[in-house]
């Protein structure tokens, strides 16, 4: 196993890499805290926003079209890094998100709003992957849980900050800001790229699989939006998603024809063959939705049920965010010791047990009860989330760790899809089409919530039990 390892000058050499690690470390946390904190920033100023442009019943776009443009393009990205390299992908995707982000301070009707939180999406589908891609490349099996533990921290603390940034900005300043306060921070991650990022590795010359491309997003997009829409802008047996559902299931399936006889193929189908990258993948899926079904609703019962306000009700949340980094941080030296198989197990039992400590919250429980499961499930996830992302960028080389990287960001948005569609038909089968649901009617809403996070953390634990048994499997720089 010793063996299968190399030191930190040896793996950048191995791409033609200069070793200012920590100069462009901060540059990809900047600029990932940027696409993660618009996932959720506009959360808060909805009220303010709307006021002024009007279209209040459209404003659920303002999150579908950035999530949904931003989870189609994530494999088209992460197979142009394989061939062109990250850095170009790199600052392309923040030159778009940099637009978009203009585009969406200036915008003076709800429609422009939803098209240029588009154009955002496409350059954050860049930017999230390739900085995972690029800590892969620049840091060895060693250091990446750290540095992981690091961006992961980033995604989590930025799912309890963009709310209450959101609110300030809209209340105190402009809900413009939200967006334009992008502008200087997107200019220095570039910056920072553009001089202390080098890379020299030789680049793959073939023609891109365009056809593929083209389907696999239009597919993808219309199963995520299916998703993400059904049961609140249309019902799930209405024509529209019945619709909507088969053809994205068709173009996939052609997607899957034309992928077998790509010369290139943007998303090449042994990614789906072998146990190491399936089993990181379903587990990334499995972290999306558990994410986005803790994050969604903690809140909303710390605030409707136990009566606390928005900022205390976020910081309880907060606790997942507290768990996660602190745990993640030392997994390299527990999968290093006992194998990514045994550490993610660990890692999916942890999660389920503070899935099953969550079961136990009613109107009666405390904050720190609902924190402690939080900070339990959050202390899981460190132990699961980053070691089989790191197996599966281990187990392949440089010039397939785009491919890798993007099709387990591309899972993990699939998750947060789904999981926006089962928590939300779970609630709203409890609590129905009120817009103000009382707290009694609310909180074995939201136990039902729980209950599917519960459920998803004990799938997870079979996911993880598929890893390779070998403690040296994917070790190889």
């Amino acid at each position: 196993m010793r063996g299968l390892l190399v030191t930190a000058t040896e793996s950048a050499a191995a791409v033609g890499l200069r070793s200012e690690r920590g100069p462009v470390l901060g540059a990809i946390m900047l600029a990932t805290s940027l696409v993660a904190l618009d996932s959720t920033v506009i959360a808060t100023a909805v009220l303010t926003i709307t006021d002024q442009l009007g279209g209040f019943a459209q404003f659920p776009w303002l999150f579908s079209i950035y999530l949904l443009a931003q989870a189609v393009t994530v494999p088209v990205y992460g197979k142009l890094a394989d061939m062109v390299g990250r850095k170009p992908v790199m600052l392309f995707g923040i030159a778009v998100f940099a637009l978009g982000s203009l585009l969406c301070g200036l915008a003076t009707s709800m429609l422009g709003l939803i098209v240029f939180r588009a154009v955002q999406g496409i350059g954050a589908g860049a930017v999230g992957p390739m900085a995972i891609t690029i800590a892969g490349d620049i840091y060895t099996v060693q250091e990446r849980a750290k540095v992981q533990a690091y961006l992961a921290s980033v995604w989590a603390a930025s799912s309890v900050l963009g709310p209450l940034l959101g609110g300030v900005f809209s209340e105190y300043i402009s809900w413009r800001w939200i967006f334009l306060i992008n502008l200087p921070l997107a200019a220095v991650a570039a910056w920072m790229i553009l001089r202390k990022f080098t890379e020299s590795a030789p680049r793959q010359r073939h023609r891109i699989d365009y056809l593929g491309a083209v389907l696999l997003t239009v597919g993808a997009g219309g199963l995520m939006l299916a998703l993400l829409e059904g049961g609140q802008a249309w019902a799930w047996t209405s024509p529209a998603s019945i619709a909507l559902f088969a053809a994205g299931l068709l173009v996939l399936i052609l997607f899957g024809l034309v992928e077998r006889r790509a010369a290139n193929p943007i998303l090449p189908l042994w990614v789906l063959t072998r146990r190491v990258l399936v089993a990181s993948s379903l587990v990334s899926l499995l972290v999306g939705a558990v994410l986005l079904g803790l994050t969604s609703y903690v809140p909303t019962f710390a605030q409707s049920v136990l009566g606390t306000g928005a900022l205390v009700a976020g910081l309880t949340v907060g606790a997942l965010t507290l768990g996660w980094p602190m745990t993640a941080s030392q997994a390299g030296k527990v999968y290093l010791r006992i194998g990514f198989r045994a550490t993610s197990l660990i890692g999916s039992v942890l999660a389920a047990l503070g899935a099953a400590t969550l079961l136990l919250v009613n109107e009666g429980s405390t904050l720190l009860q609902v924190a402690l499961g939080c900070f339990i499930v959050g202390a899981g996830m460190g132990l699961v989330a980053s070691p089989t992302l790191i197996a599966a960028q281990s187990s392949v080389e440089w010039s397939e760790r785009g491919v890798v990287t993007s099709t387990n960001m591309f899972a993990r948005s699939l998750g947060s899809a789904l999981g926006v569609a089962l928590f939300g038909a779970l609630v709203n089968s409890r609590i129905g089409r009120t817009d103000h649901p009382a707290p009694q009617d609310l909180s074995p809403a939201i136990h039902l919530v729980f209950l599917g996070v519960a459920a998803m953390a004990v799938v997870m634990i079979a996911a993880a039990a598929t890893m390779p048994r070998n403690r040296s499997a994917g070790l190889q720089n």
